[in-house]
């Protein structure tokens, strides 16, 4: 009985060590960024319209949660040897799909640009926003709503950021860059504006009943900007009457303010 008892033992013991290891492993990954993916990396410069060939590239492994939706995997390496870059690639950068000069009939499916989880979703300009003109496919956006306020008189608002730091996957047709697109379409302000961008499925739904109860804007963002920003108040559209209320908004450019909503205080 002792002699079983000690087998018991020891064989308790290896799997509490297994277990205790795989959650160590599984930690260790969350903590940096989670599993390791391959992207493509310049290892010398690539001028503009250059062709790239397998000597100017290599692979690093970036954790997941830093992977862009634009970045070229290593195991899609074989899709762009023989391409030419629209942008100026520096050596040690990542590769973007959006670096790529692609021609009208070479340009790439919208579905392979998403990201595995991610959906694309297009949304319309006005037909007097001309601001979709100035975004271009890789840039990242903020998304704002401006819908009726609830109990409110017919003429009040409020406007609320919905989403921020969301990838643009394509701007009306267009996939690359603007000095890519096909001239005969015509100048891009002339067309009908679609942008589409890449979100996760609620954040799809969200965007979509904005879209049907309100309108939509976008504010443009740096590229290198990684901040999201944490309880950001509905705005009232009676703060542009309102001079306090208008003063607490002008005054954040000059250091931290206090915001305060209706609904209670919020940093």
């Amino acid at each position: 009985m002792n002699r079983r008892a000690l087998v018991i033992a020891l064989i308790a013991a290896v799997l509490g060590a297994t277990l205790l290891l795989l959650y160590l492993r599984r930690f260790e990954q969350e903590a940096s960024g989670g599993e390791r993916i391959k992207l493509l990396m310049a290892i010398k410069p690539i001028e503009r319209g250059q062709v790239i060939t397998n000597e100017m590239l290599a692979s690093r492994e970036v954790p997941l949660a830093y992977v862009e939706d634009r970045a070229i995997k290593a195991s899609e390496k074989a899709k762009v040897v023989g391409l030419r870059v629209g942008n100026m690639v520096q050596p040690q950068q990542t590769l973007m799909w959006t670096d790529l000069a692609i021609a009208t009939d070479e340009r790439r499916d919208l579905s392979s640009l998403v990201q595995p989880g991610n959906r694309a979703v297009s949304i319309k300009a006005h037909s007097d926003d001309k601001s979709y003109a100035l975004i271009h496919p890789g840039d990242y956006c903020d998304v704002i709503a401006t819908l009726p306020t609830a109990g409110g008189s017919g003429d009040q608002r409020s406007a609320m950021v919905l989403l921020q730091r969301i990838l643009v996957l394509a701007v009306g047709l267009e996939t690359a860059s603007e000095q890519l697109a096909d001239k005969s379409e015509g100048p891009r302000q002339n067309r009908e504006m679609l942008l589409t961008l890449s979100l996760n499925l609620q954040e799809a739904q969200l965007l979509s009943l904005a879209a049907e109860k309100g309108k939509l804007s976008v504010a443009l963002r740096n590229p290198d900007d990684q901040r999201i920003v944490e309880g950001i108040p509905d705005m009232l559209s009676t703060a542009l009457t309102d001079t306090k209320a208008r003063a607490e908004v002008q005054s954040i450019r000059k250091g931290p303010v206090r915001l305060k909503s209706t609904t209670g205080d919020k940093q």
